[in-house]
């Protein structure tokens, strides 16, 4: 660049005029041009100096790495870290990478194994492997996650997803996700680009399967209600069974017990007799009935009076 500016200026120095001025100064025109000639030179001289000097360094910010062009042998081997570097002005080319952790959202629709419809999101973290930028200049250039993320995580999501039935997408979760970060592990690997994790953020189905679903619990819910309803008839059923075993039994050990005892009588009329009068006692109002009609006269002939009545009956019906 310096060369070419020197060059114009000294062709615009010979074709000024040889005579100078019409006085007959020729030596000082000629004096003249040669000083803005030199000038011209110097500065150019300096212009030159300054753009090498600016463009002969770069810095690497922290967390970037730099891949330099060449003009000669094309893209240099080597990676350079963080710091000042330098490079040859004009001839070589430095392109600096980002190589901390950034995300990836997609949201995709896919089918699961029973071919019902799901809208899955998936959030990535990813970053350049740091000792394959050459190679990812050379092939993806500076988005390559713009290239190759989005179609991969379409991919790896559907074909995971495939293999999952819908009920097996909610209850299988964590699994579902593995799967995922798994494949899609492999398939950006290829192409030099790290995945630190893989998450589902998203899972929803489509509207007619909501309702299919709620219908299915409502159905369990009332198929649930309906059972506990035929265990209780069940129960009650049970319970007036033994109920009944209880009091036949109980009327067949009284029974047993007339037969052998013929006191055990008196000793149930004592003990209603007694309920009675607690009842009786405890009660405001006054009674005026026989107390032989309320099993109270526990010391008088109330006994035999009621066998007398039971022979005198059964001799008239006979």
């Amino acid at each position: 660049m310096a060369d070419k500016l020197r060059e114009a200026m000294q062709r615009i120095a010979r074709n000024m005029p040889k005579g100078g001025m019409p006085s007959g100064g020729g030596g000082g025109g000629g004096g003249a041009a040669a000083a803005a000639s030199k000038a011209v030179t110097a500065l150019a001289t300096a212009g030159a100096f300054s753009y090498g000097a600016f463009h002969s360094v770069y810095n690497v910010e922290g967390g970037h790495r730099a891949v330099v062009f060449n003009r000669i042998v094309g893209m240099k081997p080597e990676v350079y870290k963080e710091g000042l570097n330098f490079n040859i002005p004009w001839f070589e080319s430095p392109y600096i990478y980002d190589i901390r952790t950034r995300p990836c959202n997609l949201q995709t629709l896919t089918g699961s194994k029973d071919l019902q419809m799901v809208t899955l999101g998936v959030r990535v973290l990813h970053k350049p492997n740091p000792d394959k930028l050459v190679w990812i200049y050379q092939h993806l250039g500076k988005n390559y996650d713009e290239r190759i993320l989005p179609s991969l995580m379409n991919e790896c999501a559907k074909a995971v997803v495939a293999r999952y039935n819908a009920n097996e997408l909610l209850t299988r979760r964590e699994d579902v996700s593995a799967d995922i970060k798994a494949e899609l592990t492999r398939r950006a690997g290829l192409f030099s680009v790290l995945l630190e994790d893989v998450a589902i953020t998203h899972l929803s189905f489509s509207p007619e399967y909501a309702r299919a679903v709620e219908r299915k619990q409502v159905a369990q819910q009332e198929a649930e209600r309906a059972r506990y309803i035929v265990i209780g008839a069940q129960q009650e059923k049970q319970t007036i069974i033994t109920k009944a075993k209880g009091e036949a039994e109980s009327a067949t050990l009284i029974g047993l017990s007339v037969k052998k005892n013929p006191g055990f009588m008196s000793l149930r009329r004592i003990d209603a007799a007694r309920d009675i009068a607690g009842i009786v006692s405890s009660s405001g109002n006054k009674v005026y009935l026989n107390a032989d009609s309320l099993l109270l006269n526990l010391l008088g002939d109330a006994d035999e009076k009621f066998e007398k009545t039971v022979s005198k009956k059964s001799g008239r019906w006979m």
